[in-house]
C-alpha cells in the first residue's frame, strides 16, 4: 500500500495535464454540439447528417482517432507553417472532442425534438423573437438533458485521454503504458485509480449541474460550475503557474523499456547542465523521428537501421560505417537533424526462440524456421509486422508462419516463456535474453541491418553548444552488457528499478 500511495502522489503533474485536457475537450464539444443541435432542431437533413457523423467517429477506435491527427497536422504545415504542433496537446485536443461529439450532440438534438409544441406555441403567440425561445424556453427545458449529455461525454474523454500519451502528450496514460511495459503493476493501478478517480469526481460536479437544471435550484448547478472551474484552474495553475522555462528541452522516447531508460540518462544529464527537461514517452518511430524534424521534440534516441529502412526507405546493406555515414548526410539534406554519435551499443532485431526450443527443434538459424514456419506463432511488438525490416526478412527467407500475433514488448516475452507464440521478434540488447535463456537466431542472409543506438537532435538543439556538450560524454560510452542489465533492472518480476535510478546506475557503470 505504501508503494500505491506514493506512485498515486507522484502524480500531481500528469493529473493536471489530464484535467486540462480533458475539460479543453469537452468544452470544445459543447461549443460545437450546442450550435449544431439548435441547427439541427430546424432541419432534418442537418439532423441526420450531424448525427450520423458523430456516430461514425464513434466507430473509430480512440487510439486510432489519436494518432490519425498527426499525419493530418503533419499535412496542414505548408498551409498554416512550421509553428503548426503535430504531437501534444493539439492532435489529442482535436481528436477527444470528436469523441466527445456524440453523446452532447444527441441528447440535445433530443431533447429539443422533444420541447412541448404547447410551450413553444405560447412561446410564439406572445411575440417572442426567434433568439428570446431559444434562451428563454428551449434552453432551460433542454439543459437537464444536455448535462446528461455532457456527464456521458466527460466520463469518456476522462478515460479515453489516457491514450493521449502515444502521441506525446502528458496524461495519467503515463503511469498506465510504463507500468505495462515493465510489468509494474503498482505504476498500472494508480494511474487507472487516478483516472477513474478523476472521472467520478467530474461526474459528480456535473450532476450537481444536471439536478440544478432540472430542479431549477440555482445555488446547485452554479456551486457544481464553481466547483469545475476551480478545478480547472488549479490545474492551469500547476502546469503554468511557475512560468514557462526558456531552457526546457523535450526528450523523446519510443515506447519500451530502453528508451525508456536512456531517455532518463540524456535527462540527467542536461539537467546537470543547468536545464529544465520534459518527456514525451511512448511514441512510435516514424512519430519521434517527424517530432524531432520538426523541433517538437528536441533528443531522442534512435537505430541506424530504423532510418535507413523506414526513414530512407533502403533495402540495401552497408558496412556499419558506411550507412553510418549514408544516414548522417540524408538527415542534413533532408531534415536538419544532427547524429551526435552513436551510443556503443547495437539494439537489433532478431528472431528468437526458447533454448529448450531450439535444442528439441534444431532451431538455429532463421532458414531452419522457414522449414517449420507454417506450424509456428511468431509475436512482435504492435509495429513490427508493418516494418520493412520485417518484410525484408520475410522475403529473403520465405517466411509464412501459421499466425502473426501483436504484443506489447513485455507481454511478447511472456507469450514466448508461455508457449503462446514459438517465435518472437525481440530487441538484442534486451535483458531478457539472457534471463529467460532465449537464443537468437542466425541471421545468414543478414537481412536485418545495423541498429546501431544513435543520439539525434533537433536542428535548432543540435546548434545548440551547451546541449551538445552536456550529451557529448555518452557517445560511445554504452556497451550492450550495461545496457542489457539496465533494461533487466526495470523489466525483471522483482525488485524493479524504477527508470531514474536505472539510468543513474547505467551512468555509473558507463563511468559518466
Amino acid at each position: 500500500m505504501n508503494g500505491l500511495w506514493t506512485a498515486l502522489m507522484g502524480l500531481g503533474d500528469q493529473l493536471a495535464a489530464h484535467v486540462l485536457l480533458s475539460a479543453a475537450a469537452i468544452a470544445l464539444g459543447i461549443a460545437v454540439a450546442l450550435p449544431l443541435a439548435v441547427w439541427a432542431s430546424r432541419s432534418d437533413k442537418v439532423a441526420r447528417a450531424s448525427l450520423a457523423f458523430a456516430s461514425l467517429v464513434q466507430t473509430i477506435p480512440s487510439l486510432a482517432l489519436l494518432a490519425l491527427f498527426f499525419p493530418i497536422l503533419l499535412s496542414l504545415r505548408s498551409v498554416f507553417g512550421e509553428g503548426l504542433p503535430t504531437l501534444g496537446f493539439l492532435p489529442a485536443l482535436l481528436a477527444l472532442s470528436l469523441y466527445a461529439l456524440l453523446p452532447i450532440l444527441r441528447n440535445a438534438v433530443t431533447a429539443q425534438a422533444n420541447l412541448d409544441p404547447g410551450v413553444m406555441e405560447a412561446a410564439e403567440g406572445v411575440g417572442m423573437s426567434f433568439r428570446q425561445r431559444l434562451l428563454l424556453v428551449e434552453a432551460p427545458l433542454a439543459a437537464p438533458y444536455i448535462m446528461a449529455g455532457i456527464r456521458t461525454a466527460a466520463v469518456w474523454t476522462i478515460g479515453a485521454a489516457t491514450l493521449a500519451t502515444t502521441i506525446g502528450q502528458k496524461s495519467l496514460g503515463d503511469p498506465i503504458f510504463a507500468g505495462l511495459q515493465t510489468q509494474n503493476w503498482v505504476l498500472v493501478l494508480a494511474g487507472c485509480i487516478a483516472s477513474a478517480g478523476l472521472a467520478l469526481v467530474a461526474d459528480t460536479l456535473l450532476g450537481l449541474i444536471e439536478r440544478g437544471f432540472r430542479e431549477r435550484r440555482r445555488g446547485s448547478w452554479l456551486g457544481g460550475l464553481a466547483a469545475v472551474a476551480l478545478g480547472v484552474g488549479a490545474a492551469l495553475f500547476a502546469q503554468f503557474g511557475a512560468g514557462e522555462d526558456e531552457d526546457r528541452i523535450v526528450i523523446g522516447a519510443k515506447g519500451f523499456s530502453e528508451q525508456y531508460i536512456l531517455a532518463r540518462l540524456i535527462g540527467q544529464r542536461l539537467e546537470a547542465a543547468g536545464f529544465a527537461v520534459e518527456y514525451r514517452d511512448g511514441l512510435g518511430s516514424a512519430v519521434a523521428h517527424s517530432a524531432a524534424a520538426s523541433g517538437e521534440v528536441d533528443v531522442y534516441v534512435d537505430y541506424t537501421g530504423t532510418i535507413w529502412a523506414n526513414q530512407m526507405k533502403r533495402e540495401d546493406k552497408l558496412p556499419r560505417g558506411e550507412m553510418y555515414d549514408a544516414i548522417e548526410e540524408w538527415e542534413t539534406e533532408n531534415t536538419g537533424l544532427v547524429l551526435l554519435g552513436r551510443l556503443g551499443f547495437e539494439n537489433a532485431y532478431g528472431l528468437a526462440t526458447t533454448q529448450e526450443r531450439a535444442n528439441m527443434t534444431g532451431l538455429q538459424s532463421i532458414e531452419d524456421v522457414a522449414r517449420v514456419a507454417p506450424q509456428l506463432t511468431i509475436g512482435g511488438d504492435p509495429e513490427f509486422f508493418e516494418r520493412p525490416e520485417w518484410i525484408a526478412v520475410r522475403d529473403a527467407y520465405g517466411l509464412r508462419f501459421g499466425e502473426k500475433r501483436n504484443f506489447s514488448p513485455t507481454f511478447m516475452y511472456n507469450a514466448l516463456r508461455s508457449g503462446e507464440a514459438q517465435v518472437i521478434g525481440a530487441y538484442t540488447s534486451d535483458g531478457r535474453i539472457e534471463a529467460d535463456n532465449l537464443t537468437i537466431l542466425a541471421d545468414p542472409k543478414g537481412a536485418f541491418p545495423n541498429y546501431d543506438a544513435v543520439i539525434l537532435l533537433s536542428p535548432e538543439a543540435g546548434r545548440n553548444s551547451a546541449v551538445v556538450e552536456a550529451l557529448q560524454p555518452l557517445v560511445g560510452a554504452i556497451d550492450v552488457a550495461a545496457m542489457r542489465e539496465a533494461n533487466y533492472s526495470v523489466d525483471r518480476e522483482e525488485d524493479k528499478l524504477s527508470f531514474d535510478e536505472a539510468a543513474r546506475r547505467l551512468a555509473e557503470r558507463a563511468g559518466l
